[in-house]
């Protein structure tokens, strides 16, 4: 099969290409946003009792919402609040991978078999079932440039009339949750030294409200008659004038005398609640939410969001304006602007690292093909099992970039050792390479893939995080995989020329010169490593005491480091709030508020970011610690395999493993090299998702480096022992 492909190289060059004409098709099908959703479903419940304190709310509302609730299907648990203005809501947490329409609508069910039990001013307001993310996807704030002519009600209820049920209906919006509702409302103030000389409670006027104030079908005359016409009764329905609501009898004599609800109470038009105020600039405003719904794309709503409001601009009355305060899509936009440079950046380094050790472009460039192969045609498969492009896949793909050239780094190098070593050109030397190597190949893939697939079965949220990580990883190391046995001998046969420099007396060009002193200086190093090997392989004891000591330290320091879960990143935002003592009315605390915030604006200049100062044990560096078992054992197992060969042919087990660590250094040291240089961009990142980005950058690199250096030394001594075990058992000598 191998050398099929080798002398028909368009089979493996056809296969590359439909596996990035997918990616590309994968890659614009494939939803956006920051994270994962990592929340599991969540269903709210929410409602108002009009007068009520909260105790009240609680007492004769929640608690008989939270018995019926509760025990619905797959629910994990559920929280609560009430307010002293009457509002109220319960909050219902499911289990993970739950669907979200099947959860609201259990849950609506639970509420209906309450209403019984409910106040019903209550059902008559009604209660509002929704499900929806947790997370804000876009804050945005109406202001106004004439307050004494658009105050915040105006803005509120324009909002609620105009605005917000059009940005319902964009796809994949979950909510508009519009913050301090002021909904426009007639306002009955009753006066309590009028009403009372009447015997008169408030009760009294509420039961006169409703009798007055109320909606009737009456219906049409002339039905089934011998008129010729017939007349529909029309009722006015509900009043909604002061002047009216004043007109309202609350009590009549006989001697003709009236109350009316004017005499006692004074009437307006003002708003339902008075419970919050909203100011940006000093001058009124109303902020919204936008929220998305499950499984949607968080980058498309956003530019529909903004294009509805840039639409809205147009109409709304002069002195209204629109501003996005905060929004996912700006942070999103930042981490994928930045990945994409990273990934340049890494690919350009990487590109650097191989050509210094291979010192031949043609050479170079088998790697360099197999980068966008494998990161490219990635896409296709993370489309295909449902993920989004987030900050987690597009980590792993940068750190992919310095994986999957290994395949191919390994393939050109062992074709270059043996067009060194028999002097044969390139498809032959390719041919006999590829027979030593497809085993080690298949061997690396198959260990990275025991690595990070049974990661995908972690629960809860830092199993999503682990998932959409390592399967991205393990993707691409797979089509990577198939470069190797595929495209990357193809393209040696093709670009690989067995070079034997005779100058004919010329002076030398840079490249030659640099890569004769390059050569040189690998060659000492080469040798003092070997004597390393050598003096340890001697001396055994005295290695796995070593060994046991870095485990013993390293395992300790990852115990006494400070844990955490995802890094706190610098979003541009502060946020402060003020305690003020239980009871203090909305004046009060607007006062207080003000005081606040003059404070606060004159110690922005003081305000600094924080520096990235170390790396605590995050989701981040765990990731990193997963990806060294794979990355590490594929070291082990270039030399191993190696040294199999070795013994094979006749050398002894000590000898062996000498050969195996001297003939694959050269390619471990350029894999390790080319996978930390993707890693530098990283630790110099800046921007909303800096810390996480230096988080894994560091730890893998640190790793890695530490790694190498321990296990190019420690590898051939277990190799030596645990063969003579096995020589030993199975009576070999």
């Amino acid at each position: 099969m191998l050398k099929t492909i080798i002398k028909r190289p368009v089979l493996a060059t056809v296969v590359s290409i439909i596996l990035v004409l997918l990616g590309i098709l994968g890659l614009l099908r494939i939803p956006m946003t920051q994270f994962p959703e990592i929340a599991p479903p969540t269903v709210f419940v929410s409602g108002t009792y009009p007068g009520a304190n909260a105790e009240s709310v609680i007492r004769s509302v929640v608690t008989p919402l939270e018995q019926a609730i509760n025990g619905v299907e797959n629910m994990q648990y559920m929280t609560s609040s009430a307010s002293n203005d009457g509002s109220f809501s319960i909050t219902i947490v499911f289990k993970q991978g739950v669907d979200p329409d099947q959860a609201a609508v259990n849950v609506q069910n639970r509420v209906a078999q309450a209403n019984a039990q409910l106040p019903s001013e209550v059902i008559r307001l009604g209660l509002t079932t929704t499900k929806q993310q947790t997370s804000y996807l876009m804050i945005v704030n109406i202001n106004s440039d004439k307050p004494e002519k658009y105050d915040e009600a105006f803005l509120q209820n324009y909002a609620n009339i105009n605005l917000i049920p059009e940005l319902k209906r964009i796809p994949g919006v979950g909510n508009v949750s519009l913050f301090g509702a002021k909904d426009y409302s007639v306002r009955v103030w009753i006066n309590p030294t009028k009403l009372s000389p009447y015997g008169l409670v408030p009760a009294d006027v509420e039961n006169a409200i409703q009798q007055y104030s109320f909606e009737a079908s009456p219906g049409s005359l002339g039905q089934e008659t011998d008129a010729s016409l017939q007349y529909v009764l029309r009722y006015k329905g509900k009043l909604n004038k002061p002047e009216e609501f004043e007109k309202i009898i609350l009590r009549s004599k006989n001697d003709g005398s009236i109350l009316r609800l004017g005499d006692v109470a004074r009437i307006e038009f003002g708003l339902s609640n008075y419970s919050s105020d909203t100011f940006t600039d000093g001058k009124p405003s109303v902020v919204f939410a936008v929220l998305q719904a499950s499984g949607s794309n968080a980058n498309d709503i956003a530019i529909e969001v903004g294009k509805s409001l840039e639409s809205f601009q147009k109409s709304v009355p002069d002195g209204i304006h629109f501003e996005v305060i905060q929004s996912m899509k700006n942070r999103l936009d930042a981490s994928i602007a930045q990945m994409k440079s990273t990934l340049i950046e890494a690919f350009i380094l990487v590109f650097i690292v191989v050509l210094i050790f291979l010192q031949d472009f043609r050479s170079t460039i088998i790697p360099a093909i197999a980068v966008p192969v494998s990161i490219i045609g990635t896409f296709f498969f993370i489309y295909l099992i449902g993920f989004s492009v987030n900050v987690l896949t597009l980590f792993a793909l940068v750190l992919a970039i310095g994986i999957v050239v290994d395949d191919a780094i390994v393939v050109v190098e062992a074709v270059h050792a043996k067009m060194k070593e028999t002097g044969d050109d390139a498809k032959a030397a390719t041919v006999s390479a590829m027979s030593e190597i497809s085993g080690a190949i298949v061997s690396i893939t198959l260990v990275m893939s025991a690595v990070f697939l049974p990661v995908g079965f972690m629960e809860g949220p830092a199993g999503i995080f682990y998932k959409q990580f390592s399967y991205t990883l393990a993707i691409a190391i797979l089509i990577s995989a198939v470069n190797a046995l595929t495209l990357s001998p193809a393209l040696c046969a093709l670009l690989l020329k067995n070079h034997q420099h005779n100058n004919n007396g010329k002076p030398k060009k840079f490249t030659q010169r640099f890569s004769e002193a390059f050569n040189a200086s690998f060659e000492r190093l080469t040798d003092k490593y070997i004597g390393a090997v050598r003096f340890l392989g001697k001396k055994k004891i005295m290695a796995l005491g070593a060994l046991i000591v870095v485990s013993l330290g390293a395992f300790l320091l990852m115990n006494s480091s400070q844990k955490g879960f995802v890094p706190e990143e610098d979003d541009n935002n502060l946020t402060f709030v003020v305690n003020l003592q239980a009871g203090a009315n909305l004046q009060f605390i607007t006062k207080e508020m003000e005081k606040a915030t003059k404070i606060v604006q004159s110690f922005l200049g003081v305000f600094l970011a924080t520096g990235f100062a170390g790396i605590d044990n995050n989701i981040y560096v765990q990731i990193a610690l997963i990806m060294l078992v794979g990355l590490l054992a594929k070291n082990a197992i270039l030399i191993v395999e190696f040294a199999i060969q070795q013994r094979k042919s006749g050398l002894s087990v000590f000898e062996a493993g000498l050969a195996g660590a001297k003939m694959r250094l050269r390619p471990i040291l350029m894999t390790s090299f080319a996978f930390v240089a993707g890693l530098v961009p990283l630790m110099f990142a800046t921007g909303g998702t800096a810390i996480g980005n230096k988080s894994i950058s560091i730890s893998a690199a640190g790793g890695m480096l530490s790694g190498v250096l321990l296990g190019v030394l420690i590898i051939p001594v277990l190799y030596m022992i645990f063969q003579t075990l096995q020589d030993w058992i199975s009576g070999v000598k």
